[in-house]
């Protein structure tokens, strides 16, 4: 138990389940899982390769959050990670639209906007999405995944520039022990 006179060292850390980035991450690991599954021949490392980088979007984002209490650069670096991982991942989705011949929606396109629409749905998962995924022919569904790891990324760069911000600001663990220390020390003098 902390005492009002004692520092909190280690700050609230973990709720990775309530951040927007890990929610839309999660649905673009599990839309990825079913993409695969339908279109992608599953002894293929395409298959193998998209799957992880899906998984590793998600869990570098979980990972980073449960190690902000007592390392805001691992934080930092984690969610780095997840962004690349899912920037790996959006390539290999405008791969298979290119090298199928399909087209890859625009921006303003009708049906992107439609999918982008639906991340302002209240308790969105990847059930909001299912059809685009599970029903749709192959350049539906890739272009909904599309929209779905753009929408993550820009999650992810948000976050990035919100933890970089309050690294600049507060510092991370080390500078909080160097100055509780200090501060200790100081009191006992």
């Amino acid at each position: 138990m902390t005492s009002p006179d004692t520092p909190n060292l280690i700050p609230p850390h973990g709720g990775y389940a309530e951040l927007q980035s890990y929610r839309m991450a999660e649905i673009v690991y599990d839309g990825t899982i079913v993409f695969c599954d339908r279109f992608i021949d599953k002894r293929s490392r395409t298959h193998d390769q998209m799957v992880q980088a899906a998984r590793s979007g998600k869990q570098n984002i979980a990972e980073g959050s449960m190690a902000s209490g007592t390392s805001k650069k691992t934080e930092l670096k984690l969610v780095g990670v997840a962004r690349a991982s899912l920037e790996e991942l959006l390539i290999d989705y405008k791969d298979f639209l290119r090298q199928k011949k399909l087209s890859l929606w625009g921006k303003e396109h009708d049906q992107a906007l439609a999918v982008r629409k639906l991340a302002h749905s209240k308790d969105r998962s990847y059930e909001t999405y299912k059809a685009y995924i599970e029903a749709s022919p192959p350049e539906i569904a890739a272009n909904a995944m599309v929209c779905l790891v753009h929408q993550t990324n820009y999650l992810l760069d948000q976050q990035l520039r919100a933890l970089e911000k309050a690294f600049l600001k507060d510092g991370g663990f080390t500078e909080r022990l160097y100055k509780a220390r200090t501060e200790s020390r100081k009191k006992k003098v």
